[in-house]
Parts: C-alpha cells; sequence; structure tokens
C-alpha cells in the first residue's frame, strides 16, 4: 500500500509527464523572434518587461524546443526563438527517498513539474572553466534542463556517497540504481 506522500508524487510526475510532452514533430513555416527572455533565475521577460502571470509561463513553456543550442517557441504555424540566459527551468525543491542505491531523487520546477532522476532525466554538473564553480542540471527530455539551485543542490550533497568513477574518487548521489556524480574529490 502506498502512502499519501507516494501518491502525491506519483501523481505530480503523472501530471508532468503529461505536460511537458507535445507534437516534437512540428515544422511550422513561419520564423521569427519571440522578443522573450529566460533568466537564469527561471523568469520569463517580452520586451524587457517581466511575464509575472504564471498562466501564460506555463503556456510558453508547454512551446518550448531545444535545437543545437537555440531555443524556440514552437506552434503548429510559427516557431520563434527565444533567449535563455542558462536552463529554462530552474529547482525549486529536491525529495529523497530511501537509502543508498535504492533512493530516489525528484526534483521540482519552478513551473511545478516534478521529475525522478533517472536515465531517461539524467542529473549531471558542469564546472565554470574559470571559477570552478559548480552549475548542477537535470534533464527533462527533448534537450531540455533544469538548473538546481545552489539550496538544492547543498541538499544533494548532504546525502552524497564516495565512489569510484571512471577510475577516479567522487562525490555523488545514487537514484533508481544510477550513480550521478556531484564531483571530483
Amino acid at each position: 500500500m502506498q502512502s499519501l506522500e507516494q501518491q502525491d508524487v506519483l501523481q505530480r510526475l503523472a501530471e508532468s509527464a503529461a505536460r511537458l510532452s507535445y507534437n516534437a514533430h512540428w515544422q511550422p513555416t513561419q520564423c521569427g523572434d519571440s522578443q522573450m527572455r529566460i533568466a537564469r533565475d527561471g523568469r520569463w521577460y517580452h520586451q524587457g518587461g517581466e511575464i509575472r502571470r504564471a498562466a501564460l509561463v506555463q503556456l510558453f513553456s508547454r512551446l518550448l524546443r531545444r535545437e543545437g543550442e537555440q531555443y524556440f517557441l514552437v506552434t503548429p504555424v510559427e516557431k520563434l526563438s527565444i533567449a535563455v540566459d542558462d536552463a529554462p527551468f530552474v529547482s525549486i525543491d529536491v525529495a529523497v527517498q530511501g537509502e543508498g542505491r535504492q533512493q530516489q531523487v525528484y526534483v521540482t520546477t519552478n513551473l511545478q513539474d516534478t521529475v525522478l532522476v533517472c536515465a531517461q532525466h539524467p542529473l549531471w554538473v558542469e564546472l565554470d572553466p574559470l571559477t570552478q564553480e559548480p552549475s548542477p542540471y537535470v534533464s527533462i527530455g527533448d534537450n531540455l534542463a533544469v538548473l538546481l539551485q545552489r539550496s538544492d543542490f547543498y541538499q544533494l550533497v548532504n546525502c552524497a556517497e564516495e565512489a569510484v568513477v571512471d577510475g577516479q574518487r567522487a562525490l555523488g548521489v545514487w537514484s533508481q540504481g544510477e550513480f550521478y556524480s556531484l564531483g571530483a574529490l
């Protein structure tokens, strides 16, 4: 029997999967610039002004597609470029259930989508070449990612374990039986 918390997580996962799936095969002929930007903190802007209506941001996020290094808002009739400072989504919560290899890591985005870190939604960390500051990400599919905010990254570090990855000691977390490195030791 599942607890209410587990049922809530499963319901959020199902809703997020449904919301994030759209027709990636749309190839509209009308192209242009949306004059929109997604800041590193996850806020959306149009012509320099912040879009404050959450429902509007939710709607636009359903149309987001990444091709190579460029992002677009794609509908059946038009494809508009959109500037993205880092990743289009940021984390607002990380939940860890279980322990060791059997634990599961869940990430909730600023748009209330929840993904389970797994082979389909891997976690990785990129280091800034100048500052060596880590930027952790989780894939949400279709070449899109969630940037984990610092507090969520530290929460993962608190439950991290040491392992040997490619012959090098690393600190990382387990989720769905996979080890995800947070950084070399």
